[in-house]
């Protein structure tokens, strides 16, 4: 079973990144053949500085590796290292009905965000889809809101295999992350960088525990039992202690005699305890750009190893061999 993961390099990584995406993808590893990629294609849709991808880029390949990704057990490589993904997409776009991308969500909610409309931004279920294909993916883990992009993929392979013979494209399946936890921004709202409440899970210790300690809260006194329905805090915190403190915090919420800073303070700890190892491998890596490099470049070795015998078949089948 082949395993493909993309990575977004679209600024600094936060907890919710980690829990959604990050920890998912590296609880998988062993699971079957993992290929893991840094979609920097993807992200030129909506960063146009090219000192800004750079860094986004590499901060991506550090944080992944920091947050315990073992090159020894996957493939993790920078989507640009394999250019024939591009020719691929093409050959997928001469099939791919105008429809079937003017229906895609993602476009038109970046729209109406105010994101400059582009070809390689409406194109861009085309190129995800030749992402999955160039490796010959059996499993692609997504979440709801990518679920759309899959089904755009296979509607290609359907098309592809039709026009070109059955085998031509390898059929993949979504895997929804249904189990993921569901992270909430320091507002209550999901944890985006577009409603600027995240919480970095690289920051500072003194500037991220600030933020924590602004989390809105209602005028409870202290001494008063606190809800702990739609808590922040409480939401929060379960992704960091363990089940013991978890439990404990629930009690001080339902007795009372505990104010939300105490809460706040206990939050901050246990987030910044539980990535401690996680920053300390970060250092290391930083010092050591070789380490990082070495491990894209073998990456990259392989996937266009791999891509190389897809698209030769596909070449052959359409006609370009």
């Amino acid at each position: 079973m082949r395993i493909l993961t993309g990575l977004q390099p679209s600024g600094k990584l936060h907890v919710g990144n980690y829990f959604g995406a990050i920890k998912p993808a590296i609880d998988a590893q062993g699971e079957g053949d993992g290929y893991y990629f840094i979609a920097d294609y993807h992200a030129m849709t909506t960063t146009h500085d090219s000192n800004e991808l750079r860094e986004n880029v590499r901060n991506v390949a550090i944080d992944f590796l920091a947050c315990g990704f073992d090159p020894s057990r996957g493939v993790f490589f920078k989507q640009s290292s394999v250019p024939e993904v591009n020719e691929l997409a093409w050959i997928l776009s001469t099939v791919c009905p105008m429809g079937l991308l003017e229906r895609c969500h993602s476009y038109k909610d970046k729209i109406s965000k105010g994101i400059s409309a582009n070809h390689a931004l409406f194109a861009y279920p085309a190129l995800m889809a030749a992402d999955i294909l160039l490796y010959d993916s059996n499993v692609v883990p997504v979440g709801e809101d990518q679920k759309q992009h899959l089904e755009v993929t296979r509607d290609l392979v359907g098309k592809i295999n039709d026009q070109y013979g059955d085998g031509t494209l390898m059929m993949p399946k979504a895997r929804i992350r249904d189990d993921v936890a569901k992270v909430p921004g320091l507002d209550g709202e999901k944890m985006s960088k577009s409603y600027n409440n995240t919480l970095p899970i690289f920051g500072d210790e003194k500037p991220t525990k600030k933020l924590i300690m602004r989390i809105k809260t209602d005028s409870a006194a202290v001494e008063d039992p606190k809800p702990t329905e739609n808590s922040i805090i409480l939401a929060l915190y379960q992704l960091f202690a363990d089940q013991a403190e978890y439990g404990q915090m629930i009690s001080d919420y339902e007795n009372g005699g505990c104010g939300y800073g105490d809460f706040k303070k206990r939050l901050a700890e246990a987030y910044w305890d539980y990535f401690a190892p996680m920053r300390a491998r970060r250092e290391e890596l930083v010092t050591n750009s070789d380490e990082v490099d070495s491990v894209l470049k073998a990456g990259a070795e392989k996937a266009r190893s791999e891509a190389a015998k897809v698209l030769d078949r596909v070449r052959k089948a359409v006609g370009l061999a």
